[in-house]
């Protein structure tokens, strides 16, 4: 095995970073007001939308945690990814096109139109931990995959490594608004794309073929479930995705992004068709890696491990980049999405009502840096934390008990007005606590007298079918989170809105406000020519590509790899040539009438 990265694979890096600031320092003077920066002037091409939604949703996580669990348990782990596709087509179906119809700079806003100011600052406060601390999982993975890549595994390289990427991450999302993040989610799609597609032959070359993989594999490993993910624990988890597709800020921000419904749509159909494209290019490294690297003890650095092992000089740093970028991608969605929130819904709503285009866009950039830096020190806690083997419950642990009680108002809200202000108001609180006080016993110790009065009220099939589990532990797993907040706030969204209707003013308004998302009525006007946006995009990400491949070629023929470099300064010419041909492309379609 190598011993981590050579000097052309750090040229690598350090030129795809120059260029991703690059990309900011472009679209940071073209940040004229809050629309800009939050919303791309909602003129953004829906090509460059729907690939940013990809990225949003991947990250370096996939390559790290999804991995692990394919090394482990196997085919399960497309199951769980392939989830994600139905909820992301039938959100793009019926939610997108109503999403961008609404005219807003910020998701929360619809909470005030839909219900009311006081929901509005509950979903303000409450989805901010959610989206933070899953992003702090993101920082904390991709340390781990830095610190693999380089060979430093030690206590000291850790929260290093988080600190670096985490400091990166926020500098273009700063400069450029959400124009930089979805140019700079495009770039890094192709170069991610290219940097796994060049380690598949690599893979199939050291195992011999496709079959050795098949073979030997241990009892139940090419099932479709598993014990850790059966059944029961899939259909909360899909449940949970679909709402993330339908309600979490991030991803929303890209269907109000585009122009029209039409455009809206297709963003969503565009993460569709890539979820379940990729899912070859994402797993067969990990699932080649029990033949050739059987009994690796930390499944969480099996990707980086294989890329070390396998790679030329030059494409190994080409991988770390696309691995690196798409988590770059991911984080900079969200603390541009949460920053809109706390400006629009905190700072201006609650402490300068009148405040100025320029000073919300000066308090934008300040609320993305403070979220990024309580990101950045969360994943820093985490790296001195042991037991965090299996990422993927842990992230599912988090949106279990932080997410029904948010997305499942906002999603019922669109369907019907019997939903009234309190009732959503009321089971957002209980569906808050419930999963709170659940996941509180969870942690109780088994002698403790609370956690013996509550277990007498469970059926002793129930605690039998938990023998491993410690005093209310079960409690903390994702089918008992996701049910003991969703159920809850269900009954809280139908049964108390039926308890304490809206009065007639409020629901003729209510009425009002979804007709409008039905028919496109709040549509905004067009304020520049998006075919001349969609060009100008198009030129820029082609000559971003370019470059990279450039210096791919220059960089391992510079540093004397030789014949061992010529795979790497191939693919690099190849991405140079596409580069070219789509910036060419982009600055004549710019240039025409």
């Amino acid at each position: 095995m190598k011993e981590g990265l050579v000097l052309a694979d750090y040229l690598i890096l350090a030129g795809f970073f120059v260029i991703m600031l690059g990309i900011g320092v472009y679209f940071s003077g073209k940040m004229k007001d809050l629309r800009d920066f939050f919303c791309g002037g909602n003129q953004v091409p829906w090509w460059v939308s729907g690939v940013s939604l990809y990225m949003t949703t991947f990250s370096a996580f996939a390559f790290v945690s999804y991995s692990a669990l394919a090394y482990r348990q196997g085919l399960v782990c497309i199951t769980i990814w392939w989830m994600t596709v139905p909820c992301a087509v039938l959100s793009a179906r019926f939610f997108a096109a109503r999403w961008r119809r609404m005219n807003i700079t910020s998701p929360v806003e619809f909470i005030e139109r839909r219900f009311g100011p006081w929901l509005r600052q509950c979903f303000s406060w409450a989805g901010v931990p959610l989206i933070v601390i899953d992003d702090a999982l993101k920082l904390f993975v991709i340390g781990t995959m830095v610190t693999v890549s380089l060979g430093v595994q030690n206590d000291g390289a850790m929260p290093v490594a988080i600190v670096v990427c985490g400091t990166i991450m926020l500098s273009y999302t700063l400069m450029g608004g959400l124009w930089a993040v979805m140019i700079t989610d495009t770039v890094q799609f192709v170069v991610m794309g290219v940097a796994v597609l060049v380690l598949i032959p690599l893979v199939l070359l050291k195992v011999r073929g496709i079959l050795p993989i098949f073979q030997d594999a241990p009892p139940r490993y090419w099932n479709l479930t598993s014990s850790d993910y059966s059944f029961w624990w899939l259909l909360p988890f899909t449940l949970m995705q679909f709402l993330v597709y339908t309600t979490k800020w991030p991803i929303v921000q890209r269907y109000y992004a585009v122009e029209t419904d039409k455009d809206a749509r297709k963003v969503g159909y565009t993460v569709g068709f890539l979820t379940f494209a990729g899912v070859p290019l994402l797993f067969l490294p990990a699932f080649a890696a029990r033949v050739f690297m059987p009994g690796v003890s930390d499944a969480n650095t099996v990707y980086p491990m294989v890329c070390r092992q396998l790679l030329p000089a030059g494409l190994f740093g080409m991988v770390i980049a696309g691995m690196f970028s798409a988590t770059m991608s991911m984080l900079s969605s969200d603390y541009n999405a949460v920053a809109a929130v706390i400006t629009n819904d905190i700072y201006k709503r609650l402490f300068v009502p009148r405040a100025s285009q320029r000073s919300l866009v000066l308090v934008g950039r300040l609320a993305t840096l403070g979220i990024g830096m309580l990101a950045v020190a969360i994943a820093v806690m985490l790296s001195q934390m042991e037991n965090l083997r299996d990422l993927v419950q842990i992230m599912a642990g988090v949106f279990s008990l932080l997410l029904p009680p948010v997305g499942i108002p906002v999603f019922f809200g669109f369907l019907t007005r019997r939903v009234s202000n309190r009732g959503a108001l009321l089971g957002f609180i209980l569906g808050s606590a419930c999963g709170l006080a659940a996941y509180a016993l969870s942690l109780l110790p088994a002698e403790s007298s609370v956690v013996m009065h509550v277990s007498s009220l469970f059926p002793r099939a129930v605690l039998a079918m938990y023998p491993e589990g410690t005093g209310l532990a079960f409690l903390n797993t994702v089918p008992w989170l996701t049910w003991i907040t969703a159920l809850p706030t269900l009954f809280g969204v139908f049964g108390l809105s039926a308890l304490l209707p809206d009065g007639p003013a409020k629901r003729r308004e209510v009425d009002e406000f979804l007709a409008g998302t039905r028919t496109g009525d709040s549509s905004p006007a067009p304020r520049r020519d998006v075919s001349h946006d969609a060009a100008v995009a198009m030129s820029i990400v082609g000559a971003s590509t370019g470059l990279i491949g450039l210096l791919l070629a220059g960089a391992v023929a510079a540093t004397g790899h030789g014949v061992d470099g010529l795979y790497s300064i191939v693919v690099g010419l190849i991405l140079a040539l596409l580069g070219f041909m789509a910036w060419r492309f982009g600055k004549r379609a710019a240039a025409s009438p």
